[in-house]
């Protein structure tokens, strides 16, 4: 393992112990993403995901990688394919996120992996997948949609899974609901329209952002 890559493996665990939220920027446009970075950035967010049916995503990821890239860990969310993946590197994002579980990507990911390594994050939302994208290597699960995978389903789903495995609901997470989650064994977030969305203001999403991280520390601190 290089040392780029060992570097972003500290950076990785670096954030998932201090603040796992993960910020979907999806419908970022490059104009808006240094303003946008610095305000999630300043909160206190660590992850930073440009889903790529934003506009123009990997002009984002690059600029986003460039600016914040020691400070955060920037990718690529709706990763479908194993040409994404290469097109997400190649723009300094660092971090796959895919709302399925596919084979070619990360067979892609892992492709990468004895140079600038990379965090790969498949959606799941059962425990086959969830075992299956373990063996394919996953270096966290992204638990989609959360809307249908309460806490009771992290609950049970922590009980088989390796103790190591990181687990991250998506999907109509907001400030109320995440201690629930925390305690049935999630061990981040992430986090789309009730953050950030197309259109919002600036002032509004530093309000959001801020909410965000209060709650996640209240929560694990009781």
């Amino acid at each position: 393992m290089t040392e780029q890559s060992l570097e972003l493996q500290r950076q990785w665990q670096h954030c998932v112990s201090t603040l796992p939220l993960i910020a979907i920027l999806r419908g970022l446009r490059p104009s808006e993403a240094l303003e946008v970075g610095s305000v999630l950035v300043d909160a206190g967010f660590c992850i930073i995901e440009v889903p790529l049916n934003s506009p123009e995503p990997f002009q984002s990821i690059e600029l986003l990688a460039k600016e914040f890239g020691e400070q955060a860990v920037i990718g690529a969310g709706t990763v479908l394919t194993g040409e994404q993946v290469e097109q997400t590197i190649n723009a300094g994002g660092r971090l796959i996120v895919a709302p399925d579980l596919n084979e070619a990507v990360a067979a892609r990911v892992k492709q990468f992996e004895s140079s600038t390594n990379a965090i790969y994050c498949p959606g799941v939302a059962t425990p086959s997948e969830a075992f299956t994208a373990i063996g394919l290597g996953a270096t966290g699960l992204k638990l989609f949609p959360a809307e249908m995978i309460t806490p009771a389903v992290v609950k049970s789903l922590r009980a088989v899974l390796p103790a190591d495995t990181r687990l991250f609901p998506v999907g109509g997470i907001n400030p109320g609901n995440m201690s629930e989650y925390l305690a049935a064994g999630a061990n981040g977030f992430g986090i789309g329209s009730a953050l950030y969305k197309s259109g919002k203001s600036i002032s509004d999403l530093k309000g959001s952002a801020e909410q965000f991280v209060k709650a996640y520390r209240q929560s694990v601190t009781g």
